[in-house]
């Protein structure tokens, strides 16, 4: 039997996509009853941090927390934590639900969000090995940082997690050697940032990159910019190589990772790794009762609603629309999470909004390197039937004569038959990344090339040149469109 007659907003996953809804919903419609289930401890956080709180530029974990649970049940919100929604049976409208205990009950909703997230893949075998790590939650990244203590000194205590902290995961690892040479296998953001995180511990750092280059997304200039600061900075990096499994060593720590082994017959000593090949999303509470897009997450609308009446889906394990080539696609990014929940709170509540569009946008540093990228590659937009025309250029970050200006490089790609802007990546040491800000509102905007040229972009020389490197590079590109 159901635990109440009714609630009317159920939300499933407690972090970006879910609370931003819960908290929309109920600010909009005070008598709306809003109830989250979130599986485990720790809610409403910041993912993209926990690289540096493993390098030890944030201090503790609870630093990370954007919404503390006290502050959510303040705002009327029924969050339950450590209760994990394991059914939803859209002909009953109900959600099965089990407790801390494994006791399992049934809860009835008028509206229900799916926004469970994803998980880290690891598909490698030796992936139970200790010493083997993925960077997806507060959780992992503790045990990370854990494991680059010497065990003398580690206490729990310096992690900073409070009493949402899995103390023995922690406690395990604080009481491993740590690691003097750690391999990152897969050269993808989550890759690159934890490069940072591990050389800050003066650790020798391999990458290993089953494609030419690292940051595939992001295009081969920036990639190869990303790769020479990389090795400037003491990295090793396997390009071109693929991982093919994780070899232990059975005689030393009971069968800690000891070796990468690639599909090229090489290996390489490492006494950790960190698996940084992607996430799949978490759909498979659904996966029988809503229809899934291609990419295996579920497939919505535009105001986030799947096939399954009043069953929405958004954050990271729900597609969306790309503002580009007009096709659903899944990339799972946190701001894209926070405004579709957002979106949905609102239709929730009685005010129907559309989620948006995504174009891919994202940001990265890298040492002293930033890095953006939004829209298509060239490389994808050929594969979406366009006929990509694209060009880069060098262009000074401020004024020649203003102190700290350095080199920008900017890439835009262009269809060749309507001249319109398809995608963009920029790359340099000084504000570089928040450069393709501009991009991504020009692709948003369905502009020309030559409707960028014609931006009236901010300039002062400690800001930037007359002409602000994208734009450069869009007269460049205007040029060679004819």
């Amino acid at each position: 039997m159901p635990d109440n007659d009714s609630s009317d907003f159920v939300v499933v996953g407690g972090d970006a996509a879910g609370l931003s809804a819960a908290s929309k919903a109920k600010r909009e419609n005070s008598e709306l009853d809003v109830t989250v289930f979130e599986k485990g401890r720790w809610v409403s956080y910041a993912h993209c941090g926990t690289p540096y709180f493993v390098k030890g530029e944030v201090e503790k974990l609870t630093d990370l927390l954007s919404l503390p649970p006290d502050e959510i049940k303040e705002r009327g919100i029924d969050l339950r934590r450590e209760h994990e929604v394991v059914g939803v049976s859209p002909d009953d409208k109900t959600v099965t639900v089990r407790k801390p205990d494994g006791d399992e009950f049934e809860h009835g909703y008028d509206d229900l969000l799916v926004a469970a997230g994803a998980r880290a893949a690891n598909p490698f075998e030796g992936a139970e090995l200790d010493g083997v790590l993925t960077l997806h939650g507060l959780d992992s990244a503790a045990c990370i940082r854990a494991l680059l203590h010497e065990p003398d000194d580690f206490t729990v205590e310096s992690l900073g997690g409070g009493d949402y902290l899995n103390e023995e995961a922690a406690r395990r690892y604080g009481g491993m050697e740590p690691p003097k040479k750690v391999a990152v296998v897969g050269g993808g953001y989550v890759g690159v940032e934890m490069v940072e995180a591990f050389s800050a511990w003066d650790i020798d750092v391999h990458v290993f990159q089953r494609s030419d280059h690292i940051l595939p997304a992001f295009g081969e200039e920036v990639a190869e910019s990303v790769e020479d600061c990389l090795k400037q900075n003491g990295a090793e990096l396997h390009t071109g190589v693929e991982v093919e499994r994780l070899r232990g060593d059975s005689d030393r720590d009971g069968g800690r990772v000891s070796e990468v082994v690639c599909s090229d017959g090489t290996t390489v000593e490492v006494d950790a790794a960190l698996v940084g090949v992607g996430i799949r999303p978490n759909v498979e509470i659904v996966a029988d009762s809503v229809e899934l897009g291609d990419s295996g997450a579920v497939a919505v609308d535009k105001y986030g609603r799947t096939s399954a009446e009043n069953v929405y889906a958004a954050g990271d394990c729900a597609e969306m629309e790309h503002v580009v080539t007009g096709e659903d696609d899944w990339v799972p990014l946190g701001l894209t999470a926070n405004r579709a929940g957002r979106a949905i709170g609102a239709t929730v509540a009685g005010t129907p909004t559309e989620t948006g569009g995504i174009a891919g946008t994202a940001v990265l540093k890298a040492f002293e390197l930033g890095c953006g990228r939004s829209g298509l590659s060239a490389e994808e937009a050929r594969e979406a039937g366009y006929d990509p025309v694209s060009v880069t250029v060098d262009a000074a970050s401020r004024s020649g004569y203003y102190p700290g200006a350095e080199k920008t490089t900017v890439t835009l790609v262009a269809d060749s038959d309507t001249g319109r802007l398809l995608g963009g990546s920029t790359a340099g040491k000084d504000r570089a990344a928040k450069r393709i800000d501009t991009v991504a509102t020009a692709l948003e905007a369905e502009m020309t090339v030559d409707e960028v040229v014609r931006l009236d972009l901010g300039y002062a020389p400690p800001f930037s040149p007359v002409w602000d490197p994208v734009l450069v590079a869009a007269k460049v590109l205007e040029g060679k469109l004819g």
